[in-house]
């Protein structure tokens, strides 16, 4: 058997950016071959990472060519784990189950990686990928920082606000908070934010609709409470998804963040 992380496969992508070279690969996680894409800048050096945990399910928020090579044109070596059951990957997705493994696993796939520096391993997720961002914080100690933006934090809180998720949520958990409840708390983070070593930045607009701000209030509570390093960015007048140029300069000055962390 491979060990977590082994990379099983990779093939050249097309890369939009031309300074950005990209790869998908495939890799081993807990007995499954799941895939992921790479990003590199092409000029040699020696590069901060990023592992990246993009929001949704399925072919909903799949991780976009563009919006890797824009993280890793900021000087970053990117790995975006799909999780396992996506894009031919073995598997199911399970919003945050056993799939966690998947991103904690994918940071010894950036490590292999000629060009990263090993020391300096930052996450950064949207939407969703903010509940596997936590998970990955507290069951790896080689993480240098946290960025969740717009971020799941709470899976009841997720089930209890989105009516249109809940037949999805049903079916890959395996029933609601009230039947499941074990297996709605299990995939909460926020129960042991204690086990988070690296600072935390919140980004979240304040209009919010798909996960709401009092998620990343609940994740703000908790980090306060175990005086944990946090900052929080956050926007009234924003939903989920922020303008072309807002987002672009927030993502320049989140992955300045990171580097002085």
């Amino acid at each position: 058997m491979y060990s977590n992380g082994t990379i099983l496969h990779r093939r050249d992508y097309p890369s939009p950016n031309p300074n950005i070279r990209l790869e998908e690969i495939t890799y081993w996680s807990d007995g499954f071959r799941v895939k992921g894409m790479l990003a590199e800048p092409v000029v040699e050096g020696k590069y901060e990472g990023i592992i990246y945990l993009r929001g949704g399910i399925q072919h909903v928020g799949m991780v976009r060519p563009s919006r890797i090579a824009q993280f890793a044109s900021q000087g970053f070596v990117v790995f975006a784990p799909y999780y396992r059951g996506n894009r031919g990957g073995e598997g199911r997705d399970e919003f945050a189950g056993d799939d966690r493994q998947d991103a904690v696993n994918a940071v010894e796939v950036l490590k292999q990686s000629t060009c990263v520096n090993k020391e300096r391993i930052h996450l950064y997720a949207f939407s969703r990928g903010g509940i596997m961002a936590l998970w990955t914080a507290i069951l790896r100690e080689d993480i240098t920082s946290v960025v969740t933006w717009a971020g799941v934090s709470d899976v009841v809180f997720t089930y209890n606000e989105r009516k249109d998720m809940r037949r999805m949520m049903k079916r890959v958990i395996g029933g609601t908070p009230n039947s499941m409840p074990d297996a709605y708390r299990e995939r909460t983070a926020l129960f042991r934010v204690d086990e988070i070593d690296a600072p935390v930045l919140i980004i979240h607009g304040m209009k919010d609709d798909n996960v709401s701000f009092e998620q990343a209030i609940l994740l703000e509570d908790a980090l306060r409470e175990h005086n944990k390093s946090y900052k929080t960015w956050y926007f009234p007048e924003y939903t989920h998804y922020f303008p072309a140029l807002h987002n672009a300069q927030i993502v320049r000055d989140l992955c300045n963040w990171m580097k002085e962390q």
